[in-house]
């Protein structure tokens, strides 16, 4: 219990800012309607609840499985059933993925039908199941990650010359999405499993970051090629107008209840029966340790689901409203300072990033502080949501405008960064696009979209999440950079 409580105050204490920021919008320039002001302070609190159930599971359960499933394919030592595995693995994943789920309803919803909700969701899994197989194969072969991200990142520069601009958000946004709050923390667990039966120490730190950016790539380069292989897509200008009307809706938390329910169960049911086929035929846990598992996905699924509700009953509304309100706002400065703040601290309550700053320090046996990690992580998100305001209130600006020079820079930067630093960044590209990320900065773009004469909802709204996983590969390869120095200062020798 104790632990529990715990959470809810770690949790209290990052959901509180947004709060507070909402709350100065209301009494200044944006005022928010009664009955959806009082949606925003229950989603609040079912957020902060959910988020601590979750995260609870996540130690006790989720990780835990993620750990032993990677060290028993390890074990195996067999090529074809760590490719096999990957692929199995991966594709359950990413299916089961909360904020790729909420992402692939948003696009159906935008595109009315036109990209289906369903073949977004199997496409984007294949990918990352492929990835992660390739993933698997880089650790135990020990490939050097950077070359594998130039090859990979190469081949999504040349597929996107022949990409739509509409795709081309998509793809990019799905890689951020689908490295969510359940995806992050298995994923991060399978690699350290996997990493940790190296006779090398340095070289299994190292090693134990990378397969969620690796996956992430995977996401993008299978919505590029189902472009370029579905037929000709026109979006007309009535599937675009429709798009506005369904971003201000205003969800009631009851009407959510059947819906979160079966996203919730269908998000962890896949692991469940993974984990009853690999206790009976691999892992043979005594009933003590096994229990404590099994309530470790009962926390997750109650917490899951409380998170949900509270952040599409509460969050996503306030944050489309503010948006479509700030969007008719005379100082564009104004409206940019905004996204920045909202960028910052929306991603502290991020439940991926809280598990991925806490890993890494653990990893790195504290040399890495999770305090250092989140203030690079917060400050290159916040430039992040600022730059998609400036695209949206800028016409001529595109997307790929950022995301050309933004990945060549990145890319440029892993070849003389600590090689661990590389590995942490690339991770933390995908996990600060959670299911927050994907609803409440999503819809806050969306409504500055819908509300801009200018702006085309679908192209200039969907790129927000593409480079809120951008910006910490930037941000903390400079991190990166930065304790290079320091301990060159100190006369300590930076492991490469």
């Amino acid at each position: 219990m104790s632990i529990l409580f715990q959470k809810i105050k770690d949790n209290l204490l990052a959901v509180i800012p947004i709060v507070i920021i909402v709350m100065v919008l209301n009494f200044t320039i944006t005022p928010i309607e009664n009955h959806m002001l009082f949606n925003f302070f229950i989603g609040s609190l079912m957020i902060i609840l959910g988020l601590s159930f979750f995260l609870v599971g996540v130690d006790i359960g989720i990780t835990p499985l993620g750990s032993l499933t990677g060290s028993s394919i390890a074990r195996k030592n067999k090529l074809w059933i760590i490719l096999l595995s990957g692929l199995i693995l991966g594709f359950f994943i990413s299916i089961a993925e909360p904020g790729l789920l909420v992402l692939a309803n948003q696009i159906d919803f935008v595109t009315s039908g036109v990209i289906s909700s369903l073949s977004i969701l199997i496409v984007v899994s294949v990918g990352i199941a492929v990835m992660i197989s390739v993933g698997f194969l880089r650790i135990i072969f020990n490939l050097p990650l950077y070359k594998l991200l130039i090859l990979l990142y190469l081949i999504i520069f040349i597929l996107s010359l022949f990409t739509t601009p509409e795709f081309l958000a998509i793809a990019f946004d799905t890689s951020g999405a689908t490295t969510g709050i359940l995806a992050v923390p298995f994923i991060l667990a399978l690699s350290v499993g996997i990493s940790k039966l190296k006779k090398d120490s340095k070289a299994s730190e190292k090693d134990s970051f990378g397969l969620i950016a690796i996956a992430s790539s995977g996401a993008i380069i299978a919505v590029m090629i189902l472009n370029l292989f579905s037929k000709s897509i026109n979006f007309s200008e009535e599937i675009v107008s429709n798009s506005s009307e369904n971003i201000s809706s205003v969800n009631s938390f009851f009407d959510l209840i059947p819906s979160i329910l079966k996203e919730s169960l269908f998000s962890l049911l896949p692991l469940l029966i993974m984990l009853l086929i690999l206790q009976i035929f691999s892992f043979k846990l005594d009933i003590r340790a096994f229990r404590k598992i099994i309530f470790g996905f009962l926390y997750s699924f109650l917490g899951l689901f409380l998170f949900l509700v509270g952040v599409n009953g509460g969050f996503m509304d306030v944050g489309s409203f503010l948006g479509e309100q700030l969007s008719s706002y005379d100082n564009n400065f104004v409206v940019i300072i905004i996204g920045f703040i909202l960028g910052i601290f929306t991603i502290i309550a991020e439940p991926a990033v809280y598990v991925l700053t806490h890993q890494i320090e653990e990893i790195t046996s504290g040399y890495v502080k999770r305090k250092a990690v989140l203030t690079a992580l917060s400050i290159g998100v916040g430039f992040a949501v600022a730059l998609s305001v400036i695209r949206i209130t800028i016409p001529g600006i595109q997307l790929w405008h950022y995301l050309l020079p933004g990945y060549v820079v990145s890319l440029i930067m892993s070849i003389f960064a600590p090689k661990l630093f590389v590995g942490i960044a690339f991770d933390a590209g995908g996990v600060a696009t959670g299911p927050m990320t994907a609803t409440f900065i999503l819809a806050f773009i969306n409504g500055i979209a819908s509300g801009n004469e200018n702006a085309n909802v679908l192209i200039d709204g969907f790129g927000m999440i593409a480079l809120v996983a951008l910006a910490p590969i930037i941000s903390l390869q400079i991190l990166g950079f930065i304790f290079k120095v320091k301990s060159e200062k100190i006369g300590v020798k930076n492991n490469e």
